[in-house]
Parts: structure tokens; sequence; C-alpha cells
């Protein structure tokens, strides 16, 4: 999709510098969303944009480009990335749809879409370095994908800095010695779990400091759902590992039978089964056809088919933290994000 002149709608999600809203290509009525900082406080974005421009796959968010705009009448100007609208929001929102726990078949689907993304991410040099159901969003035909790539990294980039979400950190994460594509399984499996319960992977632990504490050096890993099968807590044994280097990788986990005994094509759950978005051409020819007065042809009045239709809540957050290694414990800055 190539966007031209553009029109914002409402906003569908708040993050601590930037925010997302739904927006239409004037010109050809496409609708996508746009994420939205201060030029001065962009640079997660502006990072996001380098490397999403570089990839392409069906289990990544896709990115249209993006634009500096002059902000009147205050003078200042503001840097929008164009990204892939997804209708039905995070992950997240649909564990929470589902009263907290999605059944074994969807986090089955969703766990072999995030490995598929996850699998392509590494091959192609980046770690995504904050996976959890919140980063997750889902298409217009049910697939999950890898999103908010702003704390992603270069494999083998030098940077003191390491990002993330806490509890959902790796045990090397943690002690401020690596961030790699172990990193992100481990944070998989940590998702797995979120998907499962509609919890982090260390529920009893409220003050963050004593969960890092805990993760970089206690000898503990995150429990597995107790109802979750077999084949389900072998696979978190595989991901949650705390020696990295004898983690399974992404490749290796997609051919574990608790991913490959779901095929996602079959799968009729709550991931797969869900309304189509508004980018799906079923969904604009109903809206045609129960209001024929409208014409489909004028971008305005798409938006406004668009929010008749509801409006999905992008639980999106950009805010990351900085763990450094100092001696024998772990420092952590601006630890705000429990998810």
């Amino acid at each position: 999709m190539r966007i031209g002149r553009w029109s914002r709608g409402p906003v569908i999600g708040r993050g601590s510098s930037a925010a997302v809203s739904i927006a239409t290509d004037i010109a050809s009525g496409d609708v996508f969303a746009v994420k939205s900082a201060e030029l001065s406080r962009s640079a997660s974005l502006q990072r996001e944009q380098r490397i999403l421009s570089s990839l392409e796959s069906p289990y990544v968010v896709s990115c249209f480009g993006s634009d500096v705009i002059s902000d009147s009448p205050s003078g200042g100007c503001s840097y929008n990335l164009f990204l892939e609208y997804a209708a039905r929001g995070s992950l997240a929102d649909d564990v929470a749809k589902q009263g907290g726990r999605l059944d074994e078949a969807a986090i089955r689907s969703g766990t072999g879409d995030i490995l598929r993304g996850l699998a392509y991410l590494h091959s192609s040099g980046v770690v995504h370095c904050d996976v959890k159901c919140h980063n997750v969003l889902i298409g217009s035909d049910g697939t999950a994908k890898l999103a908010d790539l702003g704390c992603a990294r270069r494999i083998g980039e030098e940077r003191c800095e390491i990002r993330g979400t806490p509890v959902f950190m790796a045990p090397e994460v943690a002690r401020g010695e690596e961030q790699g594509p172990p990193a992100d399984v481990w944070a998989l499996g940590c998702t797995v779990i979120q998907m499962a319960t509609g919890l982090g992977p260390w529920p009893d632990v409220s003050d963050l400091a004593a969960a890092l504490h805990r993760i970089a050096f206690s000898p503990e890993v995150p429990e597995p759902p107790s109802w979750l099968s077999r084949e389900g807590k072998d696979f978190l044994s595989k991901c949650l590992v705390r020696d990295p280097r004898e983690r399974w990788t992404a490749e290796q986990l997609l051919e574990h039978e608790f991913v490959t005994s779901s095929p996602s094509a079959t799968t009729t759950t709550t991931i797969k089964s869900s309304p189509k978005s508004v980018l799906d051409q079923t969904l604009w020819e109903s809206l045609l056809e129960t209001d024929e007065c409208q014409s489909p042809d004028d971008p305005l009045t798409r938006m406004e088919q668009l929010i008749g239709v509801g409006i999905p809540c992008w639980r999106w957050d950009d805010d990351w933290v900085t763990i450094r290694s100092n001696g024998d414990y772990a420092q952590s800055n601006s630890l705000n994000n429990q998810h």
C-alpha cells in the first residue's frame, strides 16, 4: 500500500509518547493505522520504521512508510508511522474478551503464528526484545502478527541498553548481559502463560525490583498452567530454560507437537473465527448493502462507516525499561509496566 494524502480518524491507542489512530488514504480510501509522536520524541518510532521497512512477512505487522508534518498552530512537527490496521486489536484483547483465558486450540494456533514471526525476524537478523500479548496484533484473517518493534534491535548490534517488559525478560537480560534471539524465545514462553491465564509469568511478585532479582539470580522458572496439556507443558519446558544456550530456537519449536498437532488452517477457535477487519471486501460489501445512500468512494464516509462498526481497543504501549548490569545486581529505570 502506498500512502499519499491521508486523513486522520479516531484515536484507538495511546502510549507514553505516542498515539495510534485510524486513518484513510484520501485517493484510494484504504484504511491503515498511523502511530504519531512529537518529532523530538520519535526516536523509538523511527527505529521501528527502519526495521519494519526491511521486513515482509504475514506474521509481522506491515509498514507503509512515514512522514513528518507541521502541527499548526503550535508550529511543532510530528512524526507519523503508517502501519497495517488490525481491526481486532491485540492478542491481549482477545484474552480479555474470553474471560482471561484462551482455550488450548487457540493458544496452539496463536503460538504457531508468533513462532513463524520470530523465526522470520531471527533469520533476518532482528530480535524483537518485547514479545508479549499486548505486542501481538490480530490481522483481518485472524493471523497473529508481531507488532510494536520500537524495542527491536539488530543481532550483533552494539548497545549498552537492554529493553523490554521486566517480568517477560529472560535471566540473561535481567542481568544486563545480552539480548539475543534466545531472549525472544523465553518471552514467548511467558506469552503462552499469559494466553493461558491472563496473567504475567510471575503473578505472585508485585515488586518489580524483586521480580528482576528473582529472574536474574534464582534457579526458578515460571510455573506452567496446571490445566495445560502434556504437549503444552513440554513446549514451555523448551522455552523457559535459564541457560540461553540450552533453549530451543524458534525454528526448532516450530517442529514441536504443541504447534504441529494444531494446523492454523483448520483452527476454528477464538483467533481464527473472529470477524474480519474493515479492509476485508466482504465487510465493505455488507456495509454498502445496509446503507445505500452513502458512497464508498468517499474516504470520509468510509471512516464514518468504520466508526459505525466499532473501534477496537489497541492496548499498545511503548514504556520500555532500561536494565544495566552493575556488579552483582541489576538496576532498573522507569519500571512502570507490569503487563
